[in-house]
């Protein structure tokens, strides 16, 4: 039997030719982009917008819902790391989740390749129209007048809406009753109602509300005050310096996706995330597009893990 053997350069040359190859060829199909949660919220509309602007894909988005957005991640960590399914992560599913739930099925960390940061939001403390309150003073006032009595809502125990809020109170001296909701719809409704007093959530989720009068908006948790509503003072602003609370979406795939696929879509995101005419639209929903390295989203992950881990745990917020 004939042993071939080839030199050390030309088998590094024949792998390095055939990872060219696949750039070149990829992508050759639509590429599933999976949305961990429902149609129409900020993460649907940040994650269609940007994948219409994406020239040269056909991305089909596929929404995936459930328990809090580890659903839609673990299918694309468990996807064939051939470029062909990527999702749409943000901070709950990728920092907050790692500590809240005690079995995560996927490690964000391990289990998924980083490809570009798209956008952060912030956060908006509202309360509604009718409300007495019209400043963050107000609120304070009377949560250190009668301890308890105000309550605040949120779409879920765990979410970032009611761990920025836990985070507030703690700084803030002051103890507010939460009311946890199966989403943003019943809890929007609540609040707007008077039923509830208090609610801390994305701005792309009340703007419509704010805009039309339902809600009146006291402060936002982003370190300098946001275009769409400039008349809205920071939390850091309104007395408790550098308090920063954002939501944060990032398009990831499975772990060791071929690192030519990752160098082409991080180009070309950042690129995207650029364009004026996008920036524009989506900062109408209260979106701020970044763009980033891989390397910068994978240390904002290890970071952003770090950071919330001992809110959840101070929190004593549990899983339903």
């Amino acid at each position: 039997m004939q042993i071939l053997r080839y030199p050390a350069m030309a088998i590094v040359a024949a792998a390095f030719a055939a990872s060219t190859a696949f750039a070149q060829a990829w992508p050759a199909r639509p590429i599933r982009l999976i949305v961990p949660f429902p149609p129409g919220g900020g993460t649907d509309i940040i994650a269609r917008e940007v994948a219409n602007k994406l020239g040269g894909y056909t991305f089909i988005v596929d929404n995936k819902p459930g328990t809090a957005g580890n659903l839609g991640v673990d299918a694309a960590a468990k996807a064939p790391a051939d470029g062909y399914t990527l999702v749409m992560g943000q901070t709950g599913n990728l920092a907050i989740n790692p500590t809240l739930y005690p079995r995560l099925p996927y490690d964000p960390v391990k289990d998924l390749t980083p490809i570009s940061l798209v956008a952060s939001s912030p956060m908006v403390l509202v309360v509604s129209g009718n409300s007495p309150f019209h400043t963050l003073a107000d609120i304070v006032k009377e949560a250190k007048s009668h301890p308890g009595s105000l309550n605040y809502a949120s779409a879920g125990n765990g979410t970032v809406g009611h761990l920025a809020a836990e985070s507030f109170q703690k700084v803030a001296g002051v103890k507010f009753t939460h009311i946890p909701y199966k989403g943003a719809a019943q809890s929007a409704t609540d609040v707007i109602s008077g039923q509830v007093q208090l609610y801390l959530s994305s701005v792309p989720t009340l703007l419509g509300h704010i805009k039309s009068g339902k809600m009146r908006p006291i402060a936002v948790t982003s370190a300098k005050r946001i275009n769409d509503l400039p008349q809205v003072p920071t939390v850091a602003e309104s007395g408790y310096k550098g308090f920063e609370a954002v939501t944060w979406f990032a398009i990831l795939g499975p772990a060791n996706l071929p690192k030519d696929v990752v160098a082409k879509l991080n180009a070309d995101i950042n690129k995207v995330v650029k364009d004026p005419l996008l920036q524009k639209k989506l900062s109408a929903q209260g979106a701020d597009l970044t763009g980033s390295t891989p390397e910068q989203l994978a240390r904002l992950i290890s970071d952003e893990i770090g950071r919330w881990a001992p809110i959840v745990k101070e929190s004593g917020a549990k899983v339903e």
